[in-house]
């Protein structure tokens, strides 16, 4: 990757808002296991960062990936996990089929205002039967003239409770799994729309919603795209989702272990610092080096999609491996950091609280294990019994 002096005021720009904007607020919207996004994302949509890579036409920048990496980057310096996935849903998980095959009615309409940070937005995809298996998923969007009245339950659903619009994925026809399916843009002030909160061991301040539909009406022109064609985007939309987790990941995995080195020079054991052991200042030198392996990854892969190239067998290794290096870096940290470690309030706790999520949410590893495995023509046919 090659970053321009505008990439480095983009980071600057980035670096700051977390700093006095953020961060200032993390512990009491922990706490509270909600922040107020519609206040923190009209402020970063005045500052133009909720639609970097958006058409301008609808208020966004019209920048490249390389822009959405910088952001996804300088989001690692946020003290939590929960604020910077909130963002992620916003800026690269729950719009980018909107942006990319909606119409321009329906990007006026429900685009414009995920960017200026007038709207809130979630992605609605997993079910309470699956996450993961995307191709069995329950929800129906039956056809009634003009409209689809919408039936089924969506689960685990980031920025849930507060949305005010919904990328929902249903099956609207009884046709194969793969294309069946089609992306629709629900309001969520319909009628036959509840919400309940999901309580989780981390991401504490992330808003998590069971969303249930109950015959929710939507006009057809909600439709992203062809009808049937919904499979497919959100397979293209994952790809983007996975990239900007990666991204995402890399200061967070850094700052955890900088906060290791710092605290164990200090923490004196048996006359030494504890950081003079081998084994600690090795362990720590060799994590390091992961996370340089992890960001060459990523970088590779967002200057391979930038070029138009499928970049799904690398997305998904380094989704695979985001989520495994985030968790042996916590574990080892917080092994490091000893009792101190396991207090909830110590910012490796929460590393390790929050980062245990990234090998579940957006694909298990075990997924991205088989989407690999598939392109390396090493996954066995299944049986048909």
């Amino acid at each position: 990757m090659q970053f321009t002096t505008e990439h480095n005021q983009l980071r600057d720009t980035i670096a700051k808002f977390v700093a006095t904007e953020i961060n200032p607020h993390v512990e009491e919207w922990e706490k509270a296991e909600q922040f107020p996004s519609h206040e923190l994302f009209k402020k970063m949509g005045d500052l133009g960062l909720l639609g970097l890579r958006w058409p301008e036409k609808f208020g966004g920048a019209g920048l490249d990936f390389s822009y959405a990496l910088v952001l996804a980057e300088e989001l690692g310096l946020v003290n939590c996990g929960g604020v910077p996935m909130a963002i992620g849903v916003q800026t690269d998980m729950a719009t980018p089929a909107l942006a990319n095959f909606g119409s321009d009615e329906l990007r006026a309409e429900f685009l414009a205002p995920a960017i200026s940070g007038d709207a809130v937005v979630c992605l609605g995809v997993s079910e309470p039967g699956g996450g993961s298996d995307v191709a069995a998923l329950k929800t129906t969007a039956k056809s009634d003239g003009d409209d689809y009245v919408i039936t089924g339950t969506k689960m685990w659903i980031t920025n849930g409770m507060k949305a005010d619009w919904c990328c929902l994925l249903a099956n609207t026809s009884d046709g194969p799994a793969h294309g069946n399916k089609s992306l629709i843009i629900v309001p969520m002030n319909s009628k036959g729309i509840t919400r309940q909160k999901i309580h989780k061991i981390g991401m504490h301040c992330s808003d998590t919603a069971q969303l249930f539909f109950d015959e929710v009406r939507v006009p057809k022109r909600n439709r992203i795209g062809d009808e049937g064609a919904g499979f497919l985007y959100q397979m293209l939309q994952f790809q983007e989702e996975r990239l900007f987790g990666a991204a995402s990941s890399l200061k967070s995995l850094d700052r955890a272990i900088d906060l290791t080195i710092e605290y164990t020079r200090d923490r004196k054991a048996f006359g030494h610092s504890v950081l003079d052991n081998q084994v600690v200042h090795f362990r720590l030198a060799e994590l390091r080096t992961e996370v340089e392996a992890l960001r060459a990854l990523t970088y590779r892969a967002v200057a391979d999609f930038m070029e138009g190239k499928d970049v799904t067998r690398l997305a998904s290794m380094a989704k695979l491996k985001c989520g495994r290096l985030t968790r042996e870096v916590s574990d080892t940290c917080l092994q490091y950091w000893g009792g101190m470690g396991y207090t909830s309030d110590n910012p490796i706790a929460r590393s390790f609280r929050d980062g245990r999520l990234i090998s579940i949410g957006g694909g298990t590893d075990e997924i991205m294990l088989g989407i690999i495995c598939k392109l390396e023509g090493t996954l066995p046919k299944r049986r048909k019994d």
